[in-house]
């Protein structure tokens, strides 16, 4: 069975954990603490994972971490219908770049503001909360028209921008200007088998 590291209150696992869930994929959760802003992770950890961070998925032989792989890792491997992660080299660099925002204006924007206010990480509140809100035009200029990030269908992509954008509020960005990324997150929450976390 799949085996899972996760934190419930972080957003990164919880695209994992999302995934998983529209997949009907069992598995095994194995919680990693926090304190004072750290993983707290032994030596066994970190030979899964050097970076000592969460997710990290074992699945038999192999052994990913970082959500941005895991996503990928499920969907091309148990996605029978290339839905989540498109084959078509279009639509196949489309999810690609709605990840780079994910892993760039939304990390450092929405995730940063988040862990600033709700954790009490340092950091500096008003720029993150400007990129934040730079990431959330992004979506919408996309969203003010179409109904998912990449083709007619959620993808990935779609998984991996939902977490923190659900959850700007915790840091104090406002998504209420934002329409059409209002109406998307209502439209993956409606999804079959969509879960919740925290916040969300």
């Amino acid at each position: 069975m799949l085996k899972l590291y996760d934190r419930e209150a972080s957003g990164n696992c919880y695209k994992a954990r999302l995934l998983l869930s529209f997949l009907n994929m069992p598995y095994e959760r194995v919680p990693v603490a926090m304190q004072d802003g750290k993983n707290v992770v032994d030596s066994g950890y970190l030979q899964l994972n050097p970076r000592g961070q969460v997710p990290t998925l074992v699945d038999g032989d192999t052994t990913l971490w970082g959500s941005t792989a895991i996503l990928c890792y499920l969907a091309a491997r148990y996605d029978e219908t290339f839905s989540w992660l498109p084959r078509d080299p279009a639509r196949l660099g489309e999810v690609m770049q709605w990840l780079e925002l994910a892993q760039n204006e939304i990390l450092s924007g929405l995730f940063r503001a988040r862990a600033i206010v709700k954790f009490g990480l340092p950091g500096d509140l008003e720029a993150a909360r400007q990129i934040g809100a730079r990431a959330l035009e992004v979506l919408e200029s996309r969203l003010a028209s179409e109904s998912w990030l990449a083709g007619n269908g959620p993808t990935i992509a779609d998984v991996a921008c939902f977490p923190y954008v659900a959850l700007a509020y915790e840091g104090m960005v406002e998504v209420s200007p934002y329409a059409g990324v209002q109406q998307w997150i209502a439209r993956i929450k409606s999804l079959d088998r969509f879960v919740g976390m925290p916040g969300i």
